[in-house]
């Protein structure tokens, strides 16, 4: 039964590909229509029938027509043709650093009897893919003229990273069983063709739709690339216009090679692939709190925690003791973890965890002064404590530049300097403070750009500094990053919130015994006798909202927070 549903899968992929490909056909027709017709007019005045001014008159406009209409087919062709497909930002793993996964995916491709991947990269996201890098642009051995091995042709297998910490070993092939399934349709000839041709048109318009050199390019400049983009504008229209005819089958193609790989990976390991599904969920849970809540806050400073991976463990332990439908999931943490598959567990998660950075932050490619690792161990200190003190100092620059102090009077930075400007009924004065720390910030993120020369300057040759173990980062191209934000910019009332919250926690600090801590769940948390202090925020919405200091005031009496006492700054 299984190999009749694979079957039928197969061949509703391989029809569909018929379809896209039909869809060519007639575009190439439509092109060589007009030689057609300029053939059959040459012909007929050859020997001797459709003679007269007429006919003439209509064999040169044949001719013009066909002229015009080969040179824009063949234009329109070699841009589909040549376009550089998207490709998916990875760290690359070579054999020699990943030796037993290679073996791993490799007995698992023999044993569903399709061809084993060419190459195995990792993603910093919960997901796992195969990409195919057959374009001359995405293969070592591309060059215009040169023959890819047989081996090479196969689609690259993407891995999610964190799938590789968290998940077990027997998990790992569970789960990427039907993943390298679908490289057999991947080699069926049909399918292939018809995948490159979708990616092709796809190439070409976002070819066609990149945008125009701006205003500070020199006008010769702009003048000679008009010709260039007037005609990048009519193959963008074309390639449009065939992609959204062939769209349908396509998705349809890709849901058939989709089934066919399913119904293939029955026999591997079944049971099993239903508890790794679950693992998936669960990993992606906390792979989304670990970046939002922890990896966040220290990338807006600079810093790019480097053992993300290894974090999102830790973060999945804390969910399953806190979470009582995750019991049982810290008990499996005494199994092989997927990435002793690796040799160098932690150049990969390091080369992952700047990777990861690039992606939903747009930091610089490689370390620098602004722009350097933390290890979780230094959490607290160099990225919880340190935001604190920066962002009070800021909220005090920014109160002295708004309402300078008498003189004579205390301008000291302390919290009750900051209760008493945000209390009573004086909407503006919050107002002001918010776009004034708004304003400051936008200038410091500005100036750091800069200093880094830019966050979509790196090119895929540039890449982040990845360790020995590792290959460099693959598939940068000219995109802008951050490819994928994990957060919209954040308003002026969130900003002004969170800069009282920190003076409020440098005060506890200096004046109470309260330490910065991390949560590997929600990120950084003041601490207080060992215990996180969770009920802060209420308060400081209160005055930030509101103007109201009484819940804030009694928070501070009930912990022993000293409000009139001054702060350490950086």
């Amino acid at each position: 039964m299984s190999g009749i549903n694979e079957s039928i899968g197969a061949r509703a992929a391989r029809s569909r590909a018929l379809a896209v490909l039909r869809i060519r056909g007639r575009a190439v027709a439509v092109a060589i229509l007009p030689a057609a017709v300029a053939v059959v007019l040459f012909a007929g005045g050859f020997f001797g029938h459709m003679t007269g001014t007429g006919w003439d008159a209509a064999r040169a406009v044949a001719a013009v027509t066909a002229v015009v209409t080969g040179v824009a087919a063949l234009a329109v062709a070699a841009v589909i043709a040549r376009a550089e497909p998207a490709l998916s930002p990875t760290v690359e793993l070579s054999e020699r650093s990943a030796p037993d996964l290679y073996r791993l995916v490799g007995d698992l491709a023999e044993r569903l009897d399709v061809p084993a991947p060419s190459a195995v990269a990792l993603t910093p996201d919960c997901d796992s893919w195969l990409e195919d890098r057959t374009h001359p642009a995405h293969s070592p051995a591309g060059r215009p003229g040169s023959r890819l091995r047989r081996s090479d042709r196969a689609p690259v297998l993407v891995i999610g990273s964190p799938f590789l910490w968290w998940m077990r070993v027997a998990e790992l092939r569970a789960l990427l069983a039907p993943v390298v399934a679908g490289t057999a349709s991947a080699a069926q000839p049909d399918i292939a063709t018809a995948r490159r041709f979708v990616r092709g048109l796809d190439a070409a318009v976002a070819l066609a739709a990149r945008p125009a050199p701006g205003r500070r390019a020199s006008v010769p400049k702009r003048l000679l690339g008009l010709p260039r983009r007037l005609a990048l504008g009519f193959i963008g229209r074309i390639a449009r216009l065939l992609l959204r005819s062939c769209r349908v089958h396509a998705a349809e193609m890709e849901r058939g090679v989709a089934a066919a790989a399913s119904e293939r990976a029955q026999s591997v390991d079944y049971g099993l692939r239903i508890v790794a599904q679950e693992q998936v969920g669960l990993a992606y849970a906390g792979w989304d709190r670990l970046l939002t809540r922890v990896a966040l806050p220290a990338w807006r400073m600079g810093r790019w925690p480097s053992r993300l991976d290894a974090g999102v463990v830790s973060a999945l332990t804390e969910l399953s003791r806190r979470d009582r439908l995750a019991e049982g999931f810290a008990s499996r943490l005494g199994e092989r973890p997927a990435c002793d598959l690796l040799e160098e567990p932690g150049a990969v998660d390091e080369a992952t965890s700047l990777l990861a950075a690039r992606l939903f932050h747009g930091g610089p490619a490689e370390p620098g002064p602004d722009w350097s690792p933390v290890d979780w161990r230094q959490y607290p200190e160099e990225v919880v404590d340190r935001k604190w003190r920066t962002e009070a100092a800021r909220l005090h620059h920014v109160l002295d530049a708004s309402e300078p102090t008498a003189a004579g009077a205390d301008d000291d930075p302390t919290l009750e300097r900051i209760l008493a400007h945000l209390s009573g009924p004086r909407p503006e004065a919050a107002d002001r403070l918010a776009a004034g720390i708004t304003a400051a910030v936008a200038r410091e993120e500005a100036a750091r750009t800069h200093r880094s020369g830019g966050p979509d300057t790196t090119g895929p040759d540039q890449g982040a500094a990845a360790p020995a173990a590792v290959d460099a980062p693959h598939g940068w191209g000219a995109d802008p990053l951050p490819l994928f934000p994990l957060q919209p910019p954040r308003t002026g009332r969130d900003l002004l919130a969170d800069h009282v919250t920190a003076m409020v926690c440098c005060a506890a600090v200096d004046t109470a015994g309260a330490l910065p801590g991390l949560d590997w769940l929600d990120g950084p948390v003041l601490l207080l006798h060992d215990e996180r202090c969770a009920d802060l925020s209420s308060g400081v919405l209160a005055l930030t909202e509101d103007g109201d200091p009484g819940p804030l005031r009694a928070w501070l009496a009930a912990t022993g927070v000293r409000a009139e006492k001054p702060v350490r700054l950086v």
